[in-house]
């Protein structure tokens, strides 16, 4: 995959003469191993033309089936974005990035029938976030086909300040004028890590999944906000979105497809949407102990 080079900054002067630049890219990580970064996008509503001309390579606008298409392409490869198996999680709060959050008893159901459909893949690389939820959900899918499960911290969880606690509508912290300020710009977002950021960093994780299993298929265990931000940014849509809208159920499969490392279509599935994603706890130690 060739990602373009990033777009020109652009910026004012301050009161000492300088020009002080609004380009955000420099605290990117890398989408390239070479140190490249993508052309910074940003969260807006932007035509699907728009993103594309300023991605350049990554995207080409899909017409229908386009991701059926065989002829005169060399290498099809797909990257399935799993989402992680539904979680232990008895005190309800925002995990996040917090460690000893593992899989409850249906997540773990979850990870095995996610396992069990893709075993006639032809799956040749498997990574995972960090976070022990995503690594116990990338276990028996490389068990099943004989691989090691990479460890990818560019497709982990997204930062938020309000981690640690309880944000359910209703009797959450939400309801404390204390932390409304958190919540004053909704587009960037204010209360976590912004989501061009997230796109950027997640497209990293891709691009090391293409050159790994190119003209095969790879798996990438992430997290729901991450999953939906990299999609809607491939897509052309803006980033900031509705959270009760986002289309990424617990052990879906969101799909990309890439015709000689060209994204050309995503689709989307839950294989073990039969299996009740109810908090049925978990054989494993306490959320807050372990990795």
């Amino acid at each position: 995959m060739r990602p373009s080079s990033a777009g020109r900054s652009t910026g004012r002067c301050s009161s000492t003469g300088r020009r002080r630049s609004t380009d955000r890219s420099s605290s990117i990580p890398p989408a390239h191993p070479d140190g490249r970064h993508l052309p910074p996008v940003r969260p807006g509503p932007r035509s699907y033309q728009q993103h594309t001309r300023a991605l350049g390579q990554w995207i080409r606008v899909p017409s229908s089936n386009r991701d059926d298409r065989t002829e005169d392409v060399s290498s099809r490869t797909v990257v399935h974005l799993l989402r992680h198996g539904k979680v232990h999680n008895p005190s309800g709060i925002l995990y996040g990035r917090l460690p000893g959050y593992h899989l409850a008893a249906s997540g773990r159901a979850m990870a095995d029938g996610v396992a069990e459909h893709l075993a006639g893949n032809d799956i040749t690389y498997v990574a995972a976030s960090s976070l022990i939820r995503a690594q116990e959900t990338a276990a028996p899918l490389a068990a099943t086909h004989g691989l090691t499960v990479r460890t990818d911290d560019r497709i982990i969880e997204a930062d938020n300040t309000f981690e640690g606690l309880k944000v359910a509508v209703g009797d959450g912290v939400l309801r404390e004028p204390r932390y409304w300020a958190r919540l004053r710009n909704p587009f960037r977002p204010s209360w976590g890590e912004p989501y061009l950021d997230i796109a950027h960093r997640m497209l990293g994780g891709i691009t090391t999944a293409l050159q790994q299993a190119d003209g095969h298929e790879a798996v990438l265990v992430s997290h729901q906000l991450p999953i939906w931000t990299v999609r809607r940014y491939l897509e052309g849509h803006r980033l900031w979105h509705n959270p009760a809208k986002r289309q990424c159920a617990v052990a879906s499969l969101t799909s990309l497809v890439f015709l000689d490392g060209v994204f050309s279509g995503v689709r989307y599935s839950e294989p073990v949407a039969h299996i009740p994603a109810v908090d049925d706890g978990s054989d494993t130690v306490s959320p807050g102990f372990g990795a």
